[in-house]
């Protein structure tokens, strides 16, 4: 469970953390330009951000979402729902192109590179993971995350310990930064805001993808515990240095980078992979969802999304980031306060039915580990779990033998979920999306 939680927690990391926050404009524009203020502002999002991330990954594990509009249409009524939908489309097609100009603008300030030759590298790089199922897209986003806890990690050390700052005129020198924002709880609310768009989809895909609510809850408070890290370290690394590293288009690699060539080098390498993370979580979590019931269409929304986005990126890197990210960030509180709600609203439900999921593999690895049939009374338990579960109850018994198979079984002991069900009740496997006439809960 913990592996699983751990790989989710760096997925999460991994779509939040792209071009804006690793390259350390967004941070500038939000936190930095505020002072001694805006590093209050900075902890209240994270944590506040940590409590988002953890309700939309257990929504999307409870309604098995494939796409967004699932969760938004059980939480919201059909009006709101639509807005919601439009509101995240939106989002995450100008967050998908703004990485293509930010992937340019990387390798431009690190080699002197034209900036369309890193543009057009991204783009190849984001057409061929389109290729790939959610779980290998997933497994991508988060492979390169550690990298860049570390090295930020590297860089701020540094810079406190060797910066030397004026601190007495510290505050005055960062509110001298421009920024959109008006005041720093402002900035805070809107950072949170737009966080919760920009992750909001994918992770429900991600969520979506797990049956164990307590696996992505955890996953979650992993996932905000390292934003807080993160962005921590690099509001404190930035802050203490107010001056030519805060001018730069990508603050964050200038100050990895005069602590040594070769670290500046690793530092944009890293950048450009939290850049290629967001950029095939907003594509991917788009055509999705503009392919819903018609899967068979998916690659090809997602091709032309990608190249209407890599068109539209030249419009600059640091434009994008301060009036379209403000404008976003307003769209998501919107989104924020509705799933919350939901959340608080029907969280005994939703720990009830993680409760049912965990149970009914308890008992089909006990199954297995024991190489027994189940006992009449457990089968009994098993069908009543599936009767009375969120998912369809051919869903349900499908999924369960799904997970446990592929997941938790020896290796030795792994077959296929259409054998799995026959040993276990002697009949064939149902036929999916076949609900029986009772109607399930909805949150």
């Amino acid at each position: 469970m913990l592996k699983r939680s751990f790989g989710i927690a760096m997925a999460f990391i991994g779509v939040l953390a792209g071009a804006s926050f690793a390259s350390g404009r967004e941070a500038l524009q939000y936190f930095v330009a505020f002072g001694n203020m805006g590093v209050v502002g900075a902890i209240v999002t994270a944590l506040a951000m940590t409590i988002s991330g953890i309700t939309i990954l257990q929504l999307g594990s409870y309604h098995r979402a494939k796409e967004h509009t699932s969760v938004f249409n059980a939480v919201s009524t059909p009006i709101v729902s639509k807005i919601l939908d439009v509101a995240t489309l939106t989002c995450l097609f100008c967050i998908g192109f703004a990485m293509f100009a930010g992937a340019g603008t990387n390798l431009n300030q690190q080699w002197g590179w034209p900036v369309w030759i890193g543009a057009v590298l991204m783009l190849v790089l984001t057409l061929l993971t389109g290729l790939l199922d959610v779980d290998k897209v997933t497994i991508a986003i988060g492979a390169i995350t550690p990298f860049i806890i570390v090295l930020l990690t590297i860089g701020t050390v540094y810079t406190v310990l060797t910066s030397n700052p004026d601190w007495s005129h510290l505050n005055e020198q960062a509110q001298n930064i421009p920024t959109t924002l008006p005041n720093w709880w402002v900035s805070a609310i809107n950072n949170l805001g737009l966080n919760v768009i920009v992750v909001v989809s994918m992770m429900i895909v991600i969520g979506g993808n797990f049956l164990d609510a307590k696996e992505v809850g955890y996953g979650g408070i992993l996932g905000g515990l390292c934003f807080l890290f993160l962005l921590a370290v690099l509001v404190g690394g930035l802050y203490v240095s107010v001056g030519p590293i805060t001018e730069a288009e990508m603050p964050t690699l200038a100050m990895i980078e005069q602590i040594h060539p070769w670290l500046g080098i690793a530092m944009s390498v890293a950048i450009y992979g939290m850049i290629y993370n967001t950029a095939i979580g907003m594509f991917y979590a788009f055509a999705k969802r503009l392919t819903r019931g018609k899967p068979q269409h998916f690659y090809k929304v997602y091709v032309v999304s990608v190249l209407i986005g890599f068109v539209l990126s030249f419009i600059g890197f640091s434009n994008l980031i301060g009036w379209v990210y403000p404008i976003l960030g307003y769209m998501g509180i919107a989104i924020m306060f509705i799933i919350g709600f939901a959340w608080l609203k029907n969280r005994k439900d939703l720990q009830s039915e993680a409760d049912l999921r965990r149970r009914a593999r308890d008992l089909l690895k006990k199954r297995f580990e024991n190489d027994n049939h189940l006992s009449n009374e457990e089968m009994h338990e098993l069908t009543a779990i599936a009767r009375n579960s969120s998912i369809p109850e051919s869903d349900f018994i499908r999924e369960i033998m799904t997970e446990v198979d592929s997941a938790d079984l020896p290796e030795e002991m792994q077959i296929g979920d259409g054998k799995l069900h026959a040993l276990i009740t002697g009949k064939p496997i149902p036929r999916a999306n076949k609900p029986g006439p009772r109607t399930k809960k909805k949150v």
